[in-house]
């Protein structure tokens, strides 16, 4: 069998200029590729569909960052530029086990169905206000700008209990947390900034609960245990990220999709297709989230002719997963709404660490999408498709913009 010091590795390109090329190398090398993030960081990807389910819920990987031979070496800098992806505090994300079922009681305990279904009339009343907003005259506007960003950020932040004059700042913060370009001087202040605004936040909500997510993390409890104050932080901070990251992109990417497949946009827009089947299409063909940071082997993990040895750590590779021929068929390279398995993606995880924010996400996907098209039938891209550029964010397929003709 491969291991680490024998197999040729892939560099993950930090300035994502090819993604989709990328994810398609990374299939080629097997289920399981030897990666370098950047920084000349050595990792593992699953690639594959069918080996990546197994490994989520492999007890043999953990997310404890001390398990990682090179962290313990101090081989990975302080100032590492996805060291706030790799090792974020203790929340759901960084735990295994009995800790991590206990995190997950107790935020299951806030974040319900019902309160997530509460949060629908105030989505759609800011999708209305939003398109509003879009230039009268139906002409050409970045959308993501002025609609895929400020819906779930002001979605998150109503449903955290956030003040939204932090907004601007956060977005300036995250933009920083997620980058692969983020100065080394930079690091550790964004990740003490991003830590101080939510601590001040929790402060705020204990001593004036309202009904929020963060008022109601702090009042869970499981048979009288509650969170420290460290974990509803780290939570916290673990929600605003995904929670705005994640749909921003669902919406963008549904949208570039649309409008590179007019002939499936017509399925939807005739009524002959449903809009979930949209979502859940560009879910798996255009996952949101490329690579998902990290987990590591606490002994040997053979996966097919190669193993991952102890100590070493693995990344999920969605963007490469979603478009698996094994679990799609040969036509997983394709955009197609109809398909039989476009809800068998894993895109928001599988097994224990299965995102719980997803029903939220799909929710204001499934609101904003049919209200932007019901205003703007004829909604097109502004620039060929060739033209969209990716943000240098490894682990998000985050666009820095996507302009369009409302009315062409």
């Amino acid at each position: 069998m491969t291991t680490g010091t024998e197999a040729p590795r892939i560099a993950l390109d930090p300035f994502v200029t090819d993604l989709d090329a990328e994810s398609a190398a990374l299939r080629a090398a097997g289920p399981l590729a030897a990666v370098e993030l950047p920084g000349g960081v050595p990792v593992w990807a699953v690639t594959h569909h069918a080996e990546a389910k197994a490994l989520l819920t492999d007890p043999r990987l953990v997310k404890d960052i001390n398990v990682w031979g090179a962290w313990r070496r101090g081989e990975i800098p302080a100032d590492w530029p996805l060291i706030g992806l790799a090792n974020p505090g203790r929340s759901m994300l960084t735990v295994d086990g009995a800790d991590h079922r206990r995190l997950r009681t107790l935020v299951a305990q806030a974040l319900t169905p019902r309160r997530v279904e509460r949060m629908r009339e105030r989505i759609e009343k800011l999708t209305q206000d939003l398109l509003d907003a879009l230039p009268a005259d139906g002409g050409t506007v970045d959308l993501k700008a002025a609609f895929a960003y400020p819906l779930p950020m002001y979605v998150i932040a109503d449903l955290m209990g956030i003040d939204e004059g932090l907004l601007p700042r956060l977005k300036v913060l995250f933009e920083k947390f997620f980058s692969t370009q983020t100065a080394p001087e930079e690091v550790v202040a964004t990740l003490t900034e991003l830590a101080q605004i939510m601590a001040r936040t929790v402060s705020a909500k204990r001593a004036a609960p309202g009904d929020d997510l963060t008022s109601a993390l702090i009042l869970a409890s499981e048979d009288g245990d509650r969170l420290t104050d460290e974990e509803i932080v780290s939570t916290l901070q673990l929600m605003v990220a995904a929670g705005h990251e994640t749909t921003i992109s669902l919406i963008v990417n549904a949208v570039v999709n649309l409008s590179a497949h007019p002939e499936q946009r017509a399925l939807v827009l005739s009524g002959r297709a449903d809009w979930s089947a949209v979502v859940e299409e560009t879910l798996r063909y255009s996952t949101p989230t490329s690579h998902v940071l990290i987990r590591f082997a606490t002994e040997d993990v053979p996966v097919g002719d190669k193993v991952i040895p102890a100590g070493d750590a693995l990344i999920v590779s969605y963007g490469a997963i979603g478009r698996d021929e094994g679990a799609h068929g040969p036509t997983a390279g394709e955009f197609d709404i109809t398909r039989d398995t476009r809800n068998r993606h894993i895109s928001f995880g599988h097994g224990p660490h299965v995102c719980p924010g997803a029903a939220l996400s799909r929710l204001e996907a499934g609101v904003a999408l049919p209200a932007l098209y019901a205003r703007f039938p004829g909604l097109d891209l502004a620039v060929p498709a060739s033209e969209l550029r990716n943000k240098p964010v490894v682990t998000q397929n985050d666009l820095f913009a996507l302009p369009v003709r409302l009315n062409p």
